[in-house]
């Protein structure tokens, strides 16, 4: 039960500032965070790049309050992208954005993200990669899904995130295989209400199964986001039951976590994506890693104990 309490830890401005002055705190985030600047990052993308791994990108930092702070986070994708261009990366790295940093949650804040988001899909297309809409609270989904329909008249490799738990998650899944999107399914990393989403692990490792299948079956691009060894395997079944040649679905994971299945995927020949963060502003972001799984958390009150 302690995924719920580090969940609503992670929206505590108290936590926020006793966790970023912990002694272990540095190592731990380390783990998951690939460093706070674009030269932080872009050594590990051409590393990862050449065990062949793809990447997808994310620059975190997704409480914003002000208009400003979106045209930040906006030209932060904008500076990525040309940094990409110049290492002649972009066929190997896409990125992945939270709507939120673009402002969604401001007044007017659809049309500020759509209009923050825009350039940075069109800078992505124009180096041969693409954009991923990262899923956050269900609030949020509607919003989502329509800046996603939008982006795709033009940019129809736009992709969108889906995530298990919630109850229209299969819904969704249909109508986003039906219309050829790429579609990432994740289990779900947010503190949702018993309403929305399903509360029991087990149950919504079933539900996970039931959308890949869905996607798989459909017109779409699969993006299974999981480090589970039976959900990956499941993963590979159901697309050898729908006749899916190996590029055409993926699997991605967390950078700092299993590593070795990674490469082994790739050597596989699978198409193997690894989600890296990196940035300043790493908290929200690093909780949520904490929440999803308890070892993550023993990790980082071991490196508290004996570092303090």
């Amino acid at each position: 039960m302690l995924g719920p309490v580090i969940l609503a830890a992670s929206r505590s401005d108290k936590m926020r500032r006793f966790v970023s002055v912990a002694p272990g705190t540095k190592q731990v985030v380390a783990r998951f965070i690939a460093g706070e600047s674009v030269d932080d990052v872009v050594p590990i993308v051409q590393d990862l790049a050449a065990r062949g791994l793809e990447v997808t990108l994310d620059v975190v930092g997704e409480d914003i309050t002000t208009v400003e702070q979106s045209y930040a986070a906006r030209d932060a994708y904008l500076e990525l992208i040309g940094r990409l261009k110049e290492l002649g990366l972009g066929a190997r790295a896409e990125m992945s954005v939270k709507l939120s940093m673009f402002g969604q949650s401001l007044e007017n804040g659809h049309e500020l993200a759509l209009a923050n988001v825009r350039p940075v899909v069109a800078a992505a297309a124009g180096i041969g990669t693409t954009v991923t809409l990262d899923a956050e609270d269900h609030t949020t989904l509607d919003s989502m899904f329509a800046i996603h329909d939008e982006l795709r008249k033009d940019f129809p490799q736009t992709g969108c995130v889906i995530q298990a738990y919630l109850f229209r998650t299969e819904d969704d899944a249909r109508r986003l295989a039906a219309n050829g999107s790429r579609v990432r399914i994740v289990k779900g990393a947010y503190k949702e209400p018993a309403s929305v989403a399903i509360q029991d692990k087990p149950e919504i490792d079933k539900a996970y199964v039931r959308i890949m299948k869905i996607l798989m079956e459909g017109e779409g691009y699969p993006m299974i986001g999981s480090h589970d060894p039976r959900l990956i395997s499941v993963g590979q079944e159901l697309a050898r039951r729908a006749g899916r040649k190996l590029d055409e679905y993926e699997f991605q994971m967390l950078y700092g976590i299993r590593s070795e299945e990674q490469n082994r995927l790739a050597a596989e020949g699978h198409r193997m994506r690894v989600y890296t963060a990196y940035g300043t502003d790493w908290y929200g972001y690093f909780m949520r890693r904490l929440a999803e799984k308890p070892a993550n958390l023993l990790f980082f009150v071991r490196s508290i104990l004996t570092k303090g």
